[in-house]
């Protein structure tokens, strides 16, 4: 089969709005232009008006900066669309009493944005509320206050409990694979630590 072909309206340029519409403006964009806009340059854009910026500085706090604010849904990966219904949660009135539960929320980001998202997950825990992680990334895993390794292997070779326990249980589990790679990043623990046995 031959690939879809998309060409652009000789009307509106691909914009997606008639003229009329292409001729009302804000701080001298048009809607066409501020959808082309990312989160980032956005926040700025609506500096001035609070509950827009409220809800995109959400957005980048969740590692989302870089995404336009036209951008199709169909077009985020798995955890770009986590992120941006985490951000829609975040930007909810907070009651402590929620729990949140994500699948490797940390795909596809830099250092960077990983360190934004964990900043807001810390935010979240520190105001009473519960999240649930299922993740690879180990700055995520070692900044938990608890952790749950399944394993031995992956896939059909896994799902059994390995080990519970802080990051610093994991790395005295020998039959750990999670706290063999902690050990390299959790030095202290890794040498003050006494063999424990697996779990049964």
């Amino acid at each position: 089969f031959l690939p879809d072909v998309t060409v652009p309206c000789e009307i509106c340029d691909g914009k997606r709005y008639n003229r009329e519409a292409l001729e009302i403006k804000f701080k001298d964009k048009n809607i066409a232009e501020v959808l082309n806009m990312t989160v980032t340059e956005a926040v700025e854009f609506f500096e001035n008006i609070p509950r827009v910026r409220r809800k995109l500085q959400t957005m980048q706090d969740v590692g989302l900066g870089y995404i336009r604010l036209g951008q199709p849904a169909t077009h985020l990966s798995g955890g770009e669309a986590q992120r941006v219904k985490l951000a829609t949660e975040l930007s909810k009135r907070a009651t402590g009493q929620t729990l949140y539960m994500l699948d490797e929320p940390t795909t596809g980001l830099s250092f960077e944005d990983c360190a934004h998202l964990m900043r807001v997950l810390h935010r979240l825990v520190d105001t009473g509320n519960s999240v649930v992680l299922i993740e690879h990334h180990l700055d995520l895993i070692k900044s938990a206050d608890w952790l749950i390794d399944l394993g031995p292997g992956a896939g059909d070779k896994g799902g059994d409990l390995i080990t519970e326990g802080t990051p610093e249980d994991l790395v005295a589990v020998e039959a750990s694979l999670t706290g063999r790679y902690l050990k390299d990043i959790l030095p202290l623990a890794a040498s003050e630590a006494e063999p424990m046995r697996a779990a049964d």
